[in-house]
């Protein structure tokens, strides 16, 4: 696999040893893009073994913030970002969106609901997570995954 050193010249990916940035689109192709990029950093921290959680949190937390804080923007104005942290214990992944509206979490016995179900995935596969205000304007989503292999 090949090291996130191949991609610092792609002006919407920043890395650093412990920290990892990715702008994202709202496409398709920029959910492939956040899978790939969060692959490929868990592969440079030998993370491997955490990389099905982190994909799918990774996956959720980019879709709500495009389905929920981007609809009424502008592309030009759709400032989305993937930060990946690794920390001691913890990878802690985050998304970072430019609307003030809070998650919602849905509190449903349906569980055939064929949407909003993603922060009821996020809980389940992570030790904790949550969102804080960003000043002046917007919020980040984040969840913290375990990094302890698995015994």
């Amino acid at each position: 696999m090949s090291s996130p050193a191949q991609f610092r010249s792609h002006e919407s990916v920043r890395y650093s040893s412990r920290t990892a940035t990715l702008h994202l689109t709202g496409s398709r192709e920029g959910f492939a893009e956040a899978r790939d990029f969060t692959h490929r950093t868990l592969d440079s921290w030998s993370l491997d073994h955490c990389a099905d959680d982190a994909l799918t949190v990774v996956t959720e937390l980019a879709a709500n913030a495009v389905l929920h804080a981007l609809p009424d923007l502008p592309d030009d104005a759709a400032d989305v970002r993937l930060r990946l942290t690794q920390r001691r214990s913890h990878l802690v992944c985050a998304v970072t969106d430019p609307s003030d509206g809070l998650p919602v979490y849905p509190r449903t016995d349906d569980s055939l609901l064929e949407h909003g179900r993603g922060l009821h995935i996020i809980e389940a596969l992570s030790e904790h997570w949550g969102w804080t205000r960003r000043s002046p304007v917007g919020k980040t989503v984040w969840a913290m995954l375990p990094t302890r292999p698995p015994t």
